[in-house]
C-alpha cells in the first residue's frame, strides 16, 4: 500500500436498494472477510461507496468481481470515509490504526474484524476525537483465505460481536449493530476483555489443539498409514489447513488468555494419561463431551 496510486473508479450500473446506513464505506485489507463484507454491502445498499484498500493485486481481483466502487493501495484514499472497516490481519490493522488520524480527515466510525480486541482498543485511545472507535469481530469464516473465497452470505446468521469501551458512544454502536444485521449477522456486544477470554476457548484453543493433533497424527501414520484414516480424522482436523501467519498473530495478542486455555486442556489429556488402565478419567471426561456436545448441537439447531 506504499505507491499510493488509486485506480479506476468501477461504472457498473448499480439498481435501487436500501437506502445505505454508512454512505462511504472504507475497508482496509480485502481478504477472505473484507471482500465478503465488500461484496455483502454492495449488493445491499447499492447507493452508496465501498472503497478498498489493499495490494494492487487484490485490488484487481475484487474490482473484477464487483466487491468494490473505488480502490486504493494508500489509506489515504480514506479522507471522507464514514465508516473504516479494519480487515487486514491483526498487526497491520495495528499500524493502520496509528495512522488513522492521518488519512480520514473528517468524523467517522472505526472498527475492524481481529479475533483478538484488547490489543487494537488499546490503540484505538490514541485515535482523535473526530475518529469513534468499536472493536468487532464477524464470526464468518472458512478454512481458506482470499478474496477468491469471499461470499457475500458469509454472514448471513452469524454472531458479530462488538466489543465497545467505557464511555462508548452509544449512536455509533446502533450503526454498527444496523450494518452488520444488515448484512445478515446477528451482533451481540461483549466487553474487550470477556471477548478475548471467550474466544480463547471457543476459538483459538481449537484451532491449536487441531494443528497440533494434525501434526502428531500426520508425523507418526505417513502418507501410508493416512490412506487407512476414517472420515472421522478428516472432519476432526478441518481446522488444520488453517494459514500460521494469522494465528501466529492471535496468539501473540491474546497470549495470557490462550496460555490458561491451552493449560486447561493439558490437565486433561494428563489426567487422561494418567488413567488409561483404569478408564475413570475416560468416563467423565467424554460423558461431559457427551453432554456439551448437544449442547453445542442444540446451539446451532442441528
Amino acid at each position: 500500500m506504499s505507491e499510493g496510486k488509486q485506480l479506476p473508479m468501477l461504472r457498473q450500473e448499480k439498481t435501487p436498494g436500501q437506502a445505505p446506513i454508512f454512505q462511504r464505506v472504507g475497508i482496509v485489507g480485502l481478504g477472505l472477510i473484507g471482500g465478503s463484507i465488500a461484496l455483502a454491502a454492495r449488493q445491499i445498499w447499492p447507493a452508496g461507496l465501498v472503497i478498498g484498500v489493499d495490494r494492487k493485486d487484490v485490488l484487481e481481483r475484487a474490482m473484477v468481481l464487483h466487491a468494490i466502487d473505488v480502490a486504493a493501495d494508500d489509506a489515504v484514499v480514506l479522507a471522507e470515509a464514514d465508516l473504516v472497516i479494519l480487515a487486514a490481519p491483526i498487526q497491520q490493522n495495528l499500524e493502520i490504526l496509528r495512522e488513522l488520524g492521518e488519512n480520514v480527515t473528517g468524523a467517522a466510525v472505526v472498527t475492524d474484524t481481529g479475533s483478538t480486541k484488547r490489543a487494537v482498543v488499546d490503540v484505538a485511545a490514541t485515535l482523535p476525537d473526530r475518529l469513534t472507535f468499536i472493536g468487532g469481530h464477524p464470526l464468518g469464516g472458512a478454512a481458506r483465505g482470499g478474496i477468491e473465497h469471499a461470499r457475500p452470505d458469509m454472514f448471513t446468521g452469524r454472531p458479530w460481536l462488538f466489543t465497545p469501551s467505557k464511555g462508548h458512544d452509544a449512536a455509533a454502536l446502533d450503526k454498527l449493530k444496523a450494518f452488520a444485521a444488515g448484512l445478515g449477522a446477528v451482533p451481540q456486544t461483549l466487553s474487550p476483555e470477556e471477548h478475548d477470554r471467550l474466544l480463547a476457548f471457543i476459538s483459538h484453543l481449537p484451532q491449536l489443539t487441531v494443528s497440533a493433533l494434525m501434526h502428531v497424527v500426520g508425523e507418526a501414520a505417513r502418507d501410508e498409514g493416512l490412506e487407512l484414516s476414517g472420515r472421522g480424522l478428516q472432519d476432526t482436523t478441518r481446522l488444520a489447513s488453517s494459514p500460521a501467519d494469522i494465528w501466529k498473530e492471535t496468539c501473540a495478542t491474546n497470549a495470557d488468555e490462550i496460555g490458561s486455555a491451552l493449560d486447561a486442556l493439558i490437565s486433561v489429556l494428563r489426567q487422561l494419561r494418567a488413567d488409561l488402565q483404569t478408564g475413570k478419567s475416560i468416563d467423565q471426561v467424554f460423558e461431559s463431551a457427551n453432554l456439551w456436545r448437544e449442547t453445542l448441537l442444540s446451539s446451532k439447531g442441528s
